[in-house]
């Protein structure tokens, strides 16, 4: 039986989403949780829409399952009821405070929590302005000491959307494409008087939107123009000018999917690499 767990947390004492020896990780604490509920000998296997690093939150992960079906049923017990409600609810029981299960349903035929989705967003929270700096929100809000333009932020964040090779705002990984398409990305001033960016794309690499925030941040500062950022993204190379931003400041809000019929073709296009948007003459289709 393939599960969809829906799930947040608090990123601030995890060493990210996936499992390490010796470290607390997401992964690890959800998987020990799930064995232990389901007493399967072998631990279950978890698929991640999306991994975050160490410190960075989440409010919309999903994650898909697969687990025995006689160990399934089981978990109903002696208690009436569905055994996804069952299951999600001794599994709250037994996790910690910083990580939420917030939904268990039977996944639909084809579901992959990972290449099933069409896009993930993000958020990013920046301060400007010492003196706003709310305690409460310490662990998810970056302090940046200077007051940035935001009007000049956005005319950065419009340079970078769109299908290209985000090379140059990514951490390499051996046989990883690096070509994504960027739907949205934007600043708002919150009520709070914070900066909030929303970055959202099919998919995205290592730290790219941690980058994306570090250019905005560096046009905003005053130290870049808008249009060197699109010249940064054109050259394909990392550049000294733009940092990769703290975790902490970010947020992975929501992930999205197809209607169910349309899972198993999703999952099948988004394995396939996507293509180079330069040498395919820029015609490639959204991946």
């Amino acid at each position: 039986m393939r599960l969809r767990l829906d799930c947040a947390y608090d990123g601030t004492d995890f060493s990210g989403w996936a499992a390490q020896p010796g470290l607390r990780t997401c992964e690890g604490v959800l998987t020990e949780g799930l064995s232990t509920i389901l007493r399967v000998v072998q631990p279950v296997r978890l698929v991640v829409a999306g991994r975050t690093d160490a410190g960075v939150h989440a409010r919309g992960q999903v994650v898909h399952v697969d687990v025995p079906d006689e160990a399934y049923a089981a978990v109903v017990g002696r208690s009436a009821g569905a055994p996804a409600d069952a299951l999600a609810t001794r599994l709250r029981g037994i996790l910690p405070p910083d990580l939420a299960l917030t939904g268990v349903r039977e996944a639909p035929a084809g579901f992959d929590a990972r290449f099933s989705a069409i896009w993930r967003r993000y958020r990013y929270r920046l301060c400007d302005d010492p003196a706003a700096l709310d305690p409460l929100r310490r662990r998810d809000t970056v302090l940046l000491k200077g007051p940035l333009h935001r009007e000049a932020m956005n005319a950065a964040a419009r340079e970078l959307l769109g299908l290209h090779d985000f090379a140059a705002f990514c951490r390499r990984r051996e046989g990883a494409t690096t070509i994504r398409t960027l739907t949205a990305y934007r600043w708002e001033r919150a009520e709070d008087g914070t900066l909030e960016a929303e970055v959202q794309a099919d998919a995205f690499c290592h730290s790219m939107v941690r980058a994306l925030v570090g250019a905005a941040v560096a046009v905003g500062q005053g130290r870049l123009t808008p249009a060197e950022v699109g010249g940064i993204l054109m050259g394909g190379t990392r550049d000294g000018r733009v940092k990769v931003m703290p975790a902490h400041g970010l947020s992975l809000e929501e992930v999205a999917y197809p209607a169910d019929d349309l899972l198993a073709a999703r999952a099948a296009q988004a394995r396939s690499r996507r293509e180079n948007p330069v040498a395919a003459g820029d015609s490639a289709a959204a991946g």
